[in-house]
Parts: C-alpha cells; sequence; structure tokens
C-alpha cells in the first residue's frame, strides 16, 4: 500500500484517497495516544476553542505529531521539511481537532447514543487488544498500562469517538445517488466520442498583434519588475593576513593546554585522542595562529575606527601591511572575481552607502576591510534602451489573452453549430481516458471530463479548456453508445460506487456549515508557529 501511494503520491485521485485516509485515521488518534495525563491545561496552554469546548495544546500536539508521521511513512525520504511546509500539517491537526469538537457538539442534538456494549464490541475487535484472533484481557491492561492510559479513560475516549462515527454515519446516510448519476457514469465507462475542435495558441496568433509607444510604456509601468537592473556596488578593500599583521605572537603553556583541551577532538590518530606530547608542536601552532587571527582582528578593528571619518582605506592598508585591492561593480547574484566564494563578503559590501567603511569581516582567507566605491540601485531603464525587451515581453503577454479570446469566440459560435471561418480538426473515435489523454487536443483531464459531461442536447460546453499552451474549442460531433441494455443490470452496481463519495460530498457539506456557525477561537501564539 505504502510502495503504491509513494509512486503515485502526485496523483489527484491518490490525494482524495489518502485524505480520507488520514481524516478517518485521525479521528481514532486518541486511542493510540490517550486523552492526556490527567492535568488541567493552563488557561494560556489552549490550541483552540470551539464554542464552549476548550482543545489543549497537549491535544494539538499529539494530533500533529501522529499525523507527521502518517505522512512521513508515505513520502519516506522525500518527506523533506519543504514537503511538511506545502502540506501545512498544523493547519490539518486543528482542522481535525476542530472537525472532531464540531461533530461531537452537534451530535448531542441528533439523539446519537452510544451502549456499553457498542464500547466493549469495538475494544474487542481491536487487533492490539486481541490473542490468536480474539480479545484478550490481560493484553488490554497491558497496552493502556504502557501507554499510561486508565480504562476509564480510554473507554470514554472510545465513546467519544463511537459519538463521532454515528454523527457521521446519520448525516452520510442521506446521501442519494439518482438513477441520471448513474447513467452518466455507465456511460462515461462505455461511451465513444467524435469531437469537433479548434485550437488557438499564442504562437499562432502572435503575427497579428500591433503595439503603439502608449502600450508599450504602459506594460513597462505595470511590470517594473521584470526589468530592472540588479543592484550592483563596486568597492576598494584590504585583505589582511592574520599572522603578518599581527607578528611574533608568543604561546604560553597555559594557552596550548587550554587550546588542546578545547580542541582535542581535532587531534585523533587511529587509535582515537592523541597524547598532548605527540601532537604539541601543532597545537602550539594551532594556538598561535588563533591568538594572531584574535591580535589581528583588534588591530584591524581600531585601524577602522581611526579612520572612519576619513574613509582613508589607503592609510589603512599601510597600518596593517596589506594593499588596497578594488573591483569593478558587481551583483549579489555574480560577485566580483576577487571576491568569489565570500559570501559574508559580499553581503555586508551591499550595505555600505557609497564611500563608507565596513568590517572587520573574518573569514578563512584573512580579514577585510571594505570600503564602497560606488553603489547603484536598482532601476528600471528607459523605455528606448530596452524597447526590444519590452516587447517581446508585452507581445508575449497579449498574444495569450488573444488566443483566449479566439477560443471564446470560437466556443460561442460551435455551441450555436456555426463553423464559419473556423480551422476545424476531428478527434476521431475515443473513450473515456482517466489521464485525460484526447486525440489530437493532448492530455487534459478537464477536457475529457467536459466532453464526457456533454450530449445530443448540450453538444458544447459554455468555455473552451487550456490544454497546454493551447485553448481548445470544442463541440460533440458523435457519441456512441454502447452496451446500453446492460443498464438496468449494472445499475445497483454502479450507485455503489459512486456512494462513497457522495456521502463524502454530503459529510463534508454538513462539517462546513457547523463551521459556519460555530465561534472558533485559534490560539494567537499557534498561528504564528
Amino acid at each position: 500500500m505504502l510502495g503504491i501511494m509513494r509512486k503515485y503520491k502526485q496523483s489527484i485521485v491518490i490525494k482524495v484517497v489518502f485524505g480520507i485516509i488520514v481524516l478517518s485515521f485521525l479521528g481514532t488518534i486518541f486511542l493510540i495516544w490517550g486523552k492526556g495525563d490527567g492535568g488541567q491545561p493552563t488557561p494560556s496552554s489552549y490550541a483552540v476553542k470551539v464554542d464552549r469546548t476548550k482543545i489543549s495544546y497537549e491535544d494539538f500536539q499529539r494530533t500533529y505529531y501522529r499525523l507527521r508521521d502518517i505522512y512521513a511513512q508515505i513520502y519516506g525520504s522525500a518527506f523533506t521539511p519543504e514537503v511538511e511546509k506545502q502540506l501545512n500539517l498544523k493547519k490539518q491537526a486543528l482542522d481535525t481537532l476542530i472537525e472532531g469538537a464540531l461533530i461531537r457538539n452537534a451530535a448531542k442534538g441528533m439523539d446519537v447514543k452510544v451502549t456499553k456494549d457498542d464500547i466493549q464490541k469495538a475494544i474487542a475487535a481491536m487487533p492490539a487488544f486481541q490473542k490468536n484472533g480474539a480479545f484478550d484481557f490481560a493484553q488490554y491492561q497491558q497496552v493502556l498500562q504502557a501507554n499510561r492510559i486508565s480504562p476509564e479513560q480510554f473507554e470514554n475516549g472510545q465513546e467519544e469517538e463511537l459519538t463521532i462515527r454515528k454523527a457521521q454515519d446519520k448525516i452520510k446516510a442521506k446521501a442519494l445517488v439518482s438513477d441520471d448519476e448513474a447513467l452518466q457514469l455507465f456511460r462515461k465507462k462505455n461511451d465513444r466520442l467524435n469531437l469537433t475542435l479548434a485550437a488557438f495558441s499564442p504562437e499562432e496568433v502572435m503575427g497579428e498583434i500591433k503595439l503603439t509607444d502608449q502600450e508599450l510604456t504602459d506594460y513597462l509601468a505595470k511590470n517594473q519588475n521584470e526589468f530592472k537592473t540588479p543592484e550592483k556596488v563596486s568597492v576598494a578593500f584590504v585583505l589582511v593576513d592574520p599572522v603578518k599583521a599581527a607578528g611574533t605572537v608568543e604561546v604560553t603553556e597555559a594557552d596550548i593546554q587550554s587550546w588542546y583541551q578545547k580542541h582535542i577532538d581535532r587531534y585523533q590518530g587511529k587509535g582515537g585522542i592523541l597524547p598532548l606530547a605527540e601532537v604539541k608542536e601543532k597545537v602550539k601552532e594551532d594556538a598561535r595562529r588563533f591568538h594572531a587571527g584574535q591580535k589581528a582582528y583588534e588591530l584591524a578593528a581600531a585601524s577602522l575606527n581611526k579612520h572612519k571619518a576619513t574613509a582613508d582605506i589607503a592609510a589603512m592598508a599601510r597600518e596593517l601591511g596589506a594593499s588596497v585591492t578594488e573591483t569593478p561593480l558587481f551583483t549579489p547574484q555574480q560577485p566580483a572575481p576577487a571576491l568569489a566564494g565570500e559570501t559574508e563578503v559580499v553581503r555586508r559590501a551591499f550595505l555600505l552607502k557609497q564611500s563608507e567603511l565596513g568590517g572587520p569581516v573574518e573569514t578563512p582567507k584573512g580579514i577585510y576591510i571594505l570600503k564602497a566605491k560606488e553603489h547603484k540601485a536598482a532601476e528600471v531603464p528607459p523605455l528606448a534602451q530596452i524597447r526590444a525587451q519590452v516587447e517581446a515581453k508585452a507581445k508575449a503577454a497579449r498574444a495569450v489573452e488573444l488566443a483566449k479570446k479566439k477560443a471564446e469566440e470560437a466556443q460561442a459560435k460551435l455551441a450555436k453549430g456555426d463553423t464559419t471561418g473556423l480551422k476545424l480538426q476531428e478527434t476521431g473515435s475515443f473513450a473515456f481516458d482517466p489521464k485525460g489523454m484526447v486525440p489530437v487536443a493532448g492530455q487534459s483531464p478537464d477536457l475529457m471530463e467536459g466532453a464526457f459531461n456533454l450530449t445530443d442536447k448540450a453538444p458544447a460546453p459554455q468555455a473552451p479548456v487550456k490544454v497546454g499552451n493551447r485553448w481548445i474549442a470544442f463541440r460533440l460531433k458523435k457519441r456512441i453508445e454502447q452496451n446500453a441494455a446492460a443498464f438496468p443490470a449494472e445499475k445497483e452496481k454502479i450507485k455503489q460506487e459512486i456512494l462513497p463519495k457522495k456521502q463524502e460530498e454530503e459529510l463534508q457539506k454538513w462539517i462546513k456549515e457547523l463551521r459556519g456557525k460555530a465561534k472558533i477561537e485559534i490560539n494567537p501564539a499557534l498561528k504564528d508557529q
């Protein structure tokens, strides 16, 4: 099961099915996690209030982490923090808790009753409490004790869960599948269609587009970010060699001992940590470099403060025994070659105003002091300089609009049976394809669904459908009914096939109505997480 869902996790059908699995599973979440340790939450620890029902932050955490575990099993190694963010698991957990509270509250007015016998049967049917296929009371006690849940807590939780299920079942029982709905699915599975269609792409209409200077000016004004030149800066910098700048730095025995103890993991051999006596010279050199770096940084900072008012970077270079290097203008995305790999130095360069000093910035290469020679803000060039770019993008955007407009006009004509001036194609006979592959038109589940909803009485849709980069206007040319005589015998089976979806729709409609009437207050602190 998990392997199939990982393989097809982007499928719309799988997403719907998985959604139902998750909702059903989370409805029984307290059966695994329990109802908490029995302590009373503080007023600030609530996660959400639903009318007069308060849901604790602990319940939210349990629901969230269990939901996270489910997705982690399904996605496997593909379950990254980015995927979790896209799935918005915290919102899903909150929605689950809110819906549970809404249903429990609504059940009180629905004459929903759960007997002790109902609870006992539900518990006895749980595999976790069975041995050799039969309920085992000792096993039941052990499992509850291991999860720190008392029988009373667990059975109360079961009563709530069964109340929710019975209320849901009452609502689902209202769902009905009509003969027409069954016939529509039967025909979708059996009939074959032939469509007449007209396709319109931006490329085909591009030659018809002529833009005035005013239209180009307007497009540039509305889409400035597409044409902005990037922010640029050029700098002069001094790169200080710590050893050279600091001169001779003496390291004491205490310094050597301290450095060795703090960085002992650096001095390992095949047999483990090497004794100080064996690596003393290396430790001494490492400590000397560190203290030299500290001293050089302090010298650089002092020089920077001394010359901050005059911004005389050349004088600083002389004091520190270094030279000045200058760069041409560069962008954050394409730094000057002299600063390649120095991410923090580049970042600090773009924080400087023109002629301002910055630093010191310490990197593995040394200690940098910067001066902004020129700082150019991002700007939109005048139309005259970028006319070709603006015209190309404006035409592309207008071509999309024109292709859609032509398709809408064609669709209106096809709805009337008028084919005048249209360049038409036929799909030929084809059956329903769940993947949406329509001959001639291409792959489009929307087009496939729309086509199989057409009838002789309503042979054309109201609007065209976009397939790839084309807009498709279409009309039913012929619908061939097949196996029509078999429908009466298959009708009830088809209704049962449709029923679960209808029941879920009925349930979600009811829950939506409950949410609309309820007062729901989510803890502000939870919204900020």
